[in-house]
C-alpha cells in the first residue's frame, strides 16, 4: 500500500511561476525533500487583497452562480472572512459529516486542511467532488505520523508478540493512510469529544492502545478521564530506533503514544496560565485537551473545540475567560459574546498558520473556476484506502 493515498487534482500541473514566468513544479504535501513542509500552489492569477470590496463582490457573485450544486465548509479556526461565506461552520468530523448529509452538492469546497478534506471525500458519494482552495492547507500534527512509520510501528510490536493486545485508536487529526490502518487492523477514530468513550471501547478489546498521532489527547483522556497514571503511558518516538522503548516498557504500558501534537496547542505553557491568572484573579482558563498535561491540569476546565464555545456561550455575563486553543477561533468568541471578557491564554499571536492559507483569494479562485465548469484542486482518496479508513470512521459512529 501506499503512504500517500489521496490525490491533488489541479487543472494545471505547472500552476506556480516564478519570477521570470518560468512555470514550476506543483509542489504538493510531503512530496519535498523536507519531509516537514508543507509548501503547495498559490492562487493564478493577480488577485487583489481581501480588504478590497471588489474581492467581496466576486466572492458574492461566484457563490450566486454555483447556488446549491457547492456547498461550502468553514472550519472554527478559519478567518473571518472565509467563514462569513461557509454553509456551515464546525469541527473537523462535524464539517465530514455535514458533506455526506448534502448528497445533492456537485461540489463540497472545504475551508480547513488536508486531513478533513480526505476525510469529506471518504464520507462523500463518487458524484461529489471535494475541494481544497489552497492545497498548502496541511496539518503538522497528521504529518508526524505517515504509513510508513506506523506500519513499522506495529512490525515491531508484532515481533515482540504484543500486536494482538493492541488495539489502534487514531485522533481524526490524521490522514487518510492512517486512518486506513486503523481501520485495518479493527480500530477506531475519534474526536476530542468522544476520546473517552473510544478509549474504553478499545481497552475493552484488548489490554493495550497505540494512539496517534496527538500524544497529548491520548495522555489527557487516559489520565484525566480514565483514571490512568501517567507510568500507564510511554511515548513511541518514529525517528529513534524501535521507538526509544525497551520491550519491557512496550509490555508494561497500557497507552503506547505516538510522538506527535498540535503546532498550536503545543505552544501554551503553565506558565501562560499562571499569568493569567495574575492579571484577572476571576478568570476562568478553558483549554483543548491537545494541550500538553501541565497545562490541563492547571486549567479551570478542558475540553473540545465545540465545547469550548458552548462553555463560553451559556457561562453568564461579566464573567472573564482566558481560551487555550486557536486564536482565530478565540477573536470570534471575544467579538459575539461582548458581555464578557474573553482573552487568549498566550501573549503570542498564534494562529494555525496551515489553516490560514484558506484566505478569501484562494476561495474567490477556486469559486469561480468552479462556477466556469474547471474542476480545481480535487482531493480524492484511492478506494482501498477509503474503504479501510471508512471502516475505522463508522466504529467511531457505532461506539456506545
Amino acid at each position: 500500500m501506499s503512504s500517500s493515498s489521496s490525490q491533488l487534482t489541479v487543472t494545471d500541473p505547472a500552476a506556480r511561476v516564478g519570477e521570470r514566468g518560468r512555470q514550476l513544479p506543483l509542489l504538493v504535501l510531503g512530496a519535498e525533500s523536507d519531509r516537514h513542509s508543507e509548501r503547495g500552489v498559490s492562487c493564478p492569477g493577480e488577485l487583489p487583497l481581501p480588504s478590497d470590496p471588489s474581492l467581496v463582490r466576486r466572492a458574492d457573485r461566484a457563490r450566486a452562480e454555483l447556488g446549491d450544486r457547492a456547498f461550502i465548509l468553514g472550519h472554527h479556526y478559519q478567518r473571518d472572512e472565509v467563514i462569513r461565506f461557509a454553509d456551515v461552520t464546525g469541527d473537523s468530523f462535524k464539517l465530514a459529516r455535514e458533506a455526506a448529509a448534502r448528497p445533492g452538492a456537485e461540489y463540497v469546497v472545504f475551508c480547513g486542511v488536508h486531513f478533513m478534506a480526505e476525510s469529506a471525500d471518504i464520507l462523500t458519494s463518487p458524484a461529489q467532488r471535494v475541494i481544497l482552495p489552497d492545497l498548502a492547507a496541511g496539518c503538522s500534527m497528521a504529518d508526524m505520523a505517515t504509513y510508513s512509520q506506523v506500519e513499522e510501528c506495529w512490525e515491531n510490536l508484532e515481533d515482540l508478540g504484543l500486536a494482538e493486545t493492541v488495539v489502534p485508536v487514531t485522533y481524526m487529526n490524521s490522514s487518510a493512510d492512517i486512518k486506513a490502518f486503523t481501520g485495518r487492523h479493527g480500530g477506531t477514530v475519534c474526536t476530542s469529544s468522544n476520546a473517552k468513550r473510544a478509549l474504553e471501547w478499545a481497552l475493552g478489546k484488548g489490554s493495550k492502545v497505540l494512539f496517534l498521532p496527538d500524544q497529548h489527547l491520548g495522555r489527557n483522556t487516559a489520565v484525566l478521564e480514565l483514571g490512568m497514571s501517567l507510568g500507564d503511558c510511554v511515548v513511541w518516538d518514529p525517528h529513534r530506533p524501535n521507538g526509544g522503548l525497551e520491550p519491557g516498557a512496550l509490555r508494561a504500558a497500557t497507552m503506547i503514544l505516538w510522538r506527535g501534537h498540535c503546532s498550536v496547542h503545543g505552544r501554551f505553557t503553565a506558565a501562560n496560565v499562571a499569568a493569567a491568572r495574575r492579571r484577572m484573579p476571576d478568570v476562568s482558563v478553558i483549554v483543548h485537551p491537545e494541550c500538553v498535561h501541565e497545562v490541563v491540569t492547571a486549567a479551570d476546565q478542558v475540553g473540545s473545540t465545540e465545547k469550548i464555545i458552548a462553555t463560553i456561550e451559556k457561562a453568564p455575563a461579566g464573567s472573564a475567560w482566558a481560551v487555550g486553543t486557536e486564536l482565530n477561533l478565540v477573536q470570534r468568541l471575544a467579538q459575539t459574546y461582548q458581555d464578557k471578557t474573553i482573552v487568549f491564554l498566550d501573549k503570542t499571536v498564534c494562529y494555525c498558520s496551515t489553516m490560514n492559507r484558506i484566505d478569501l483569494p484562494h476561495l474567490v479562485w477556486a469559486m469561480e473556476s468552479l462556477a466556469t465548469g474547471q474542476v480545481v484542486n480535487q482531493i480524492t482518496v484511492d478506494p482501498q484506502t477509503a474503504i479501510e479508513a471508512r471502516a475505522a470512521l463508522d466504529q467511531m459512529l457505532a461506539l456506545p
